[in-house]
């Protein structure tokens, strides 16, 4: 099968693949505050790392949401791991309420101080990375036209790690169990590795 995204056979694909396609991906849990010290919790599907010297993130938001709003104002946001234990509470604050409602609040979810940035990070995840904002960049398409799609770049400046995880010197990602989101309503667990050595020449 081959087709053109705006020509795609509803007939026989009634649901965009691509984020199928595209998976799985690791979930951006953004904790943010704005100006007026109202804390936001939301998940993204579009995140990832985008360099290790020094340690960039990004997050993609498809329309002007809460999120972006408040790092605009602030500057600052916090990624927080979203494990297998935390799936339910994830999931919930992924609820669109209105502006100014606490989601951490709303999933029963405890916040936990950060130590660089004024906004919280999620007390029961394992992992959360304390972020200030680099720049984010509104998308358009390859014809130049806009899109309502916004990609928060910024760069880590503390990371929490639960030391329970920490084995050997090297953090046991399988024990965490992360999840990943893949297409539809579906997700992935994390909780087995291999490895593979990269080639010298």
């Amino acid at each position: 099968m081959f087709y053109e995204p705006h020509k795609r056979d509803h007939t026989v694909l009634p649901h965009d693949p691509f984020k199928a396609i595209v998976s799985p991906r690791p979930i951006g849990w953004i904790t943010s505050i704005s100006s007026k010290g109202e804390v936001n919790l939301a998940p993204y599907s579009f995140f990832n790392g985008v360099s290790s010297r020094p340690n960039l993130v990004m997050f993609c938001s498809e329309g002007f949401k809460d999120s972006v709003t408040n790092i605009t104002q602030t500057r600052e946001f916090v990624c927080n791991l979203a494990t297998w234990d935390l799936r339910d509470a994830m999931n919930a604050t992924s609820a669109p309420l209105p502006h100014g409602i606490s989601e951490m609040e709303r999933a029963g979810l405890a916040p936990a101080p950060s130590q660089v940035v004024k906004p919280p990070r999620v007390a029961a995840s394992p992992c959360a990375l304390e972020c200030r904002l680099i720049k984010i960049v509104p998308m358009e398409t390859a014809a130049g036209e806009p899109v309502d799609c916004h990609v928060v770049f910024g760069e880590v400046v503390g990371v929490h790690i639960d030391d329970r995880f920490i084995k050997n010197g090297r953090l046991d990602t399988a024990a965490m169990q992360p999840i990943a989101r893949c297409g539809y309503d579906e997700y992935a667990r994390v909780d087995s590795l291999f490895a593979m050595v990269r080639p010298q020449s």
